[in-house]
């Protein structure tokens, strides 16, 4: 990881961190960590081998072997395969993203996996998306956001999302999915979700979608144009 530049967004369910980040990724031509991703493939693991998702031991030892890879396809849409079979969709569901809370309130599981999500820091740098990358995983990161946004919104942005791929959901259920996601975040023992000391607050509550990556983006090269060279220069 020595001098690659690693921005970290940080924030709970709802908040706009992945979209964000894919965005400043593309945009800046780096390599994307979604670390949620590598929580939501453990608990399909687990489930898949038989092993409870209380069983907190046995998914370490899980993750620590877990055989994944991420890429695209020919529309440059993010693909998944877990022991070689494509999963894209299958983590991506509401019932995945609640098991992964569940499965990331491990620390056995959270040290597992983090030198896996450390080896993603390669040149030319690294936006990682999750709940303690700039905290935890990657404390030394030059460029830090924490994006929030209100309970409300983030419940209607993941409704209006399931009703785009014609999941059924209702607002209420979401609403209440959220509120168990955020306790479980913020109370956990290990790498609980709290921002940085020097992460950049951004309350994305209203705000566009392109308005958000913009404001990203500018803090973003404003922090690199005083980044030193490798042999000291700017």
């Amino acid at each position: 990881m020595e001098n690659v530049p690693i921005m970290t967004i940080d924030g709970p369910s709802g908040s706009g961190k992945g979209t964000i980040s894919r965005a400043a990724a593309r945009a800046l031509g780096w390599s994307l960590l979604d670390s949620g991703a590598l929580y939501r493939l453990v608990a399909l693991a687990g489930l898949r081998a038989g092993i409870s998702l209380e069983e907190g031991p046995a998914l370490a030892r899980l993750a620590e072997r877990l055989d994944l890879r991420f890429g695209s396809n020919s529309a440059l849409e993010e693909v998944v395969w877990l022991d070689g079979e494509e999963v894209t969709s299958a983590i991506r569901t509401e019932s995945a993203g609640n098991d992964a809370s569940k499965v990331a309130a491990f620390p056995l599981v959270r040290a597992a996996l983090l030198e896996r999500q450390r080896r993603f820091a390669v040149a030319p740098g690294l936006v990682a998306d999750g709940r303690d990358m700039g905290t935890v995983v990657f404390p030394q990161a030059e460029i830090k956001f924490f994006l929030t946004a209100s309970a409300d919104e983030r419940a209607a942005r993941r409704h209006k999302q399931l009703k785009e791929k014609g999941v059924a959901a209702t607002l209420a259920a979401l609403s209440l999915e959220i509120a168990e996601r955020d306790l479980r975040d913020t109370t956990r023992a290990a790498s609980p979700l709290v921002a940085s000391a020097d992460a950049i607050l951004l309350d994305t509550t209203g705000m566009p979608i392109n308005s958000v990556v913009e404001r990203v983006l500018a803090a973003a090269r404003e922090r690199l144009s005083r980044r030193p060279m490798k042999d000291g220069r700017r």
